[in-house]
Order: structure tokens, then sequence, then C-alpha cells
């Protein structure tokens, strides 16, 4: 594995769920192999336990870490070919990759979609110019249309509390007031069919996501009657991506509530708006995994780094 951009680069998912969790039982077996070498995490947005964790991770692993918020820490980074550049980018990516290169033996990125230009944001640009221009691994942190490390913990988080051989799975859209990002659910989705689980997604008509993506998996439009018999709950709001980035439905009886949950285990990758994409009752309750979920994102990302200094 050169590079960590996708779900798809996992191999065999059980046997990295198996080593992650011997990871997370021993943090600190392999705190050697990262013995003078430094990572570069580089957020082109915000971010929260994306962040910390993957810090956590490569301290894990004995590595050095450096930390740049592109937006307000860097000159602004041209990704076009053949631009004139007399506007607001003062540097290009051909330079800035290979530079950063010489100062780290990783590099991990953070971007999200315009949810404006669909064709411009599923050609990740900003990813794969990295990739193309750097001479070193490059992991994703989340890009427009994935989101590797999330979804590698929440496959995790359910072996880790499977009780049946085959649990059904649900991932569940739920109502927000802004448009965001399918990359969680893309990835969520890419990790459970590589999983043996019963797996089936649940949204509103006009949510229906990259059939690319989900495939055959089964798609239900009543939410009630997809949750009857799950284990998981996985709940997202996703913007809609035939009518590109906009908000079609904000039906407020798609929150998550209690009731509906049943005795499901709830799943959320935070932050997560309080009773508006689920009720205080599920989130408080003792169905809730999203504290475990989100301790799981350090030992996704440290199997992650690992298997990259490994490989050289």
């Amino acid at each position: 594995m050169k590079n960590y951009t996708s779900i798809n680069d996992i191999d065999n998912i059980g046997v990295w769920i198996k080593e992650a969790k011997m990871l997370k039982a021993d943090p600190y077996i392999y705190k050697g192999l990262g013995t003078n070498k430094t990572i570069g995490l580089f957020f082109f947005n915000a971010s929260l336990r994306t962040r910390l964790s993957t810090q956590k991770a490569a301290f894990n692993l004995g590595m050095n870490t450096m930390v740049m918020n592109v937006s307000g820490d860097a000159w602004g980074i041209e990704f076009g070919d053949g631009t004139i550049m007399n506007g607001t980018t003062a540097e290009h990516i051909k330079e800035a990759a290979a530079v950063v290169s010489q100062y780290c033996d990783i590099i991990a990125v953070r971007a999200f979609p315009t949810l404006s230009d669909k064709e411009k944001d599923e050609s990740e640009y900003i990813l794969k110019s990295f990739i193309q221009y750097a001479t070193v691994p490059v992991v994703s942190m989340e890009s427009a249309t994935e989101h590797p490390l999330q979804g590698l913990a929440d496959a995790i988080t359910i072996s880790e509390h499977s009780i049946s051989k085959r649990p059904k799975v649900v991932l569940s859209w739920a109502p927000h007031v802004k448009s965001l990002p399918h990359a969680v659910a893309n990835s969520f989705i890419q990790s459970m069919q590589k999983m043996d689980v019963e797996f089936i997604i649940t949204h509103p008509k006009g949510y229906e996501l990259n059939p690319k993506i989900t495939k055959n998996t089964t798609v239900s439009y009543n939410q009630e009657e997809a949750f009857k018999d799950a284990d998981f709950v996985y709940v997202k709001n996703w913007s809609s991506y035939s009518d590109y980035g906009k908000v079609l439905n904000t039906d407020s009886n798609w929150m998550v509530t209690k009731n509906k949950l049943g005795n499901a285990k709830f799943m959320h990758c935070l932050p997560v708006r309080r009773n508006l994409i689920v009720e205080d009752a599920v989130l408080d309750g003792e169905n809730s995994l999203v504290i475990e979920q989100a301790n799981n994102r350090t030992y996704a990302a440290q199997l992650v780094l690992k298997k990259l200094l490994e490989n050289g």
C-alpha cells in the first residue's frame, strides 16, 4: 500500500480490524517504528477528532507531527495546470508538495467538496494533486467523496460490539440545517460492503447516493421499517447527489428517537446536532457508541500509519 485514500485500499478488512484491536490493546507496542519520522497534517477545513486522533496515532508510533491549517497559515495554493497565477493563489501544488515531501515522511490531507461542482469534486483534485507531486505516502483525512479513516474506525466499532454472527446494520439519513458532504456515508457504505453484515440504507426520496458506491445495497424510503430488528443504526446527514449539493428535505420526522432506535446501538461520526439529527435520550443513553467510535479513530489512523511506515 503506497497511499491510503479509500476503504478500497484495504485488502482484507477482517485482518485489518484484528490488527487494529491489537494496537488498541497495546498502543505503544510499535513505539520505535516512527522514531525520527515526521508526519505533516494539512487541513483545508476544520477538524477536531481527525486532527487529534491522527496526531495521537502518530505519537503512539513515536513519530513527530507538524500541523498546518492551510487556509490560514499558508500561501494560497494553486492546483490548475497552465494557470496564470495573477489572482489570490501564490504557490503551486507542484512546488508545495515537493517541498513538504522533504520535511515529512508521510503527508496527510483533509479537504472538503465544493458541493456545487460535482465533476470537480469527484476529480478529487486536491488529494490527487498531492499524490501526483509528493514523493512520500499520502493519507486522506477526508476528501471530497470519501472519509476512509472514519470508515475503518466504524468497522472496528461494529466488530467490537457485534453479538450476532451477521448483524443488521442500517445507515440512515437525518435532517440538518446545512448542505453536507457525502464522504462519511460513502466510506461507511464501502466498509459495510466488505463486512459480513445485513446492510440497508434508508433516506427520503431524492437523497440517493452515488450508485457507483451503493451498488446493489438495499435502499428503503421507510425509516421505521428499515430500523426493525437492527443491531446498529448509523445516522448521518448528506445533501442530494442527483440535485448536487442541494437540501431537498428537512423533515424533522427523520430525526432518530429512542423509540425508533429500540435496542439497536447508535452510531454517528460527530459532531452531531442534538435534537435535530438525534434526540438527547439516544445520545445520552446506554446504546450510544459515539464516544467509543471516536476513540477508535486513533487506532484506525495508527494502523494506517504503521502499514505505511513498514512499507518504507
